[in-house]
């Protein structure tokens, strides 16, 4: 087997990074300790102790909110979102065609019916002007989620839907500790979720927080999930280890942006690969993927599934983004008024860089690119190559 140093690892060649994506959490010193700490105390076991009220404490401050609760996952957190704000069978939830599974699936489960609007084509989040005309006195909820490094119009949406007495839930689990328009992502709504996820931003393996300052929302939550105990619990261990790694994070999702512009500065010479959305002058993004439209003519036409499979022998962790909601949903489970056009092209070529390697030295950083130049000088080769075409590599987006 040729082990031609310029030859794609897929057919035979060295891959760039021979070790892999980097690993995440990473090994971190501050958690060592955490967890010395809390073998040492027992705090790890107990049912209550310091850690998820400092936790508590920490989340609202950082948000400016008046209220927070901590739960067992970001899925979690968006079901007792919509919970909080009141959605009930026969209500109407508005959400972007192009997002998380599991939000379209929570509103289903409240029996409500998730209302689906196409996507700004540029930057691949909720289209917010196209949002007035599905509004109907059945709609309850939006739901905006910030995603692959893009940031909804939150002061636009959130004014929209003030006049009609509509509640706005922010989904932040991929932009921890960002500030969107002078507010903390996660409070730029009446009720914002985080997640804890093993793959996040901010991780304890699972987890997740809703942040308001409404108590009516609050009190709805509280009553929902206490039934002699918490219902969807975050531990005092899971909670320990947030701690440290939320007074982490400005600093390293200020890195994380920098390494994103420095990474879409290098990729654009090649094609191939359009950014979302680049880092605007009045917020830091928070990349827990960087989102890119795929473009095969210049890979020879080389199915982007295919592309992602070569990047990935590559040592790289590229992947297609998750579905959009109307391509893996019946269509008698939601309402749409207009075409999704949009969503529909995202579906068919996003792809997303997993964000470990953004906190690289610059050195390992640029491997992205020569991975992708590889590929993009074998792209005829590999499109010959009717077993690698045909393959549709399975995502592995996570909320």
């Amino acid at each position: 087997m040729s082990h031609d140093g310029d030859l794609p690892a897929i057919l035979g060649g060295d891959p760039v990074r021979a070790e892999g994506p980097p690993e995440w959490p990473p090994r971190d010193e501050e958690i060592a300790a955490v967890f010395d700490q809390l073998a040492r105390t027992g705090d790890w076991g107990r049912y209550h102790g310091p850690h998820t009220e400092q936790l508590l404490s920490l989340l609202r401050e950082s948000h400016r909110v008046e209220h927070a609760w901590l739960c067992s996952s970001g899925t979690a957190a968006v079901e007792l979102a919509l919970r909080g704000v009141g959605v009930e069978p026969g209500d109407e939830v508005v959400l972007s065609a192009y997002d998380f599974k599991a939000n379209f699936v929570n509103v289903l489960i409240l029996g409500a019916t998730p209302v689906l609007v196409d996507v700004d084509p540029q930057t691949g989040q909720l289209d917010v002007q196209a949002v007035p005309a599905v509004l109907t006195p059945r709609t309850k909820a939006i739901v905006i989620s910030h995603l692959h490094g893009g940031v909804v119009d939150a002061a636009t949406v959130r004014e929209l839907a003030a006049d009609r007495n509509i509640a706005v839930i922010e989904d932040a689990c991929q932009c921890p500790g960002i500030t969107i328009a002078d507010r903390p992502a996660g409070a730029c709504g009446d009720v914002g979720v985080l997640s804890f996820g093993g793959s996040k931003l901010v991780s304890a393996g699972r987890g997740g927080a809703i942040l308001t300052s409404r108590t009516d929302v609050f009190e709805r939550i509280r009553r929902h999930v206490l039934r002699g105990n918490d219902a969807y619990p975050l531990s005092e261990l899971q909670a320990a280890l947030v701690v440290p790694q939320w007074r982490q994070l400005a600093a390293r999702n200020t890195q994380r942006a920098g390494a994103a512009q420095q990474l879409v500065a290098e990729l654009a010479p090649l094609g191939g690969l359009i950014p979302w959305q680049c880092p605007k002058d009045d917020f830091v993004p928070g990349y827990y993927k960087v989102g890119f439209h795929y473009r095969s003519k210049d890979f020879a036409g080389l199915s982007r599934e295919a592309f992602c499979r070569a990047m990935r022998a590559e040592g790289v962790a590229i992947d297609p983004g998750f579905r959009a909601l109307h391509r893996i949903h019946a269509s008698r489970r939601f309402r749409v008024s207009a075409s999704l056009a949009n969503a529909e092209r995202i579906d068919a070529t996003v792809v997303t860089l997993h964000h470990p390697v953004l906190l690289e030295e610059s050195n390992r950083l640029l491997q992205v690119a020569a991975a992708m130049r590889k590929i993009q000088r074998a792209a005829e080769r590999l499109v010959a190559r009717k077993d690698l075409s045909a393959v549709h590599a399975t995502s592995l987006s996570e909320h």
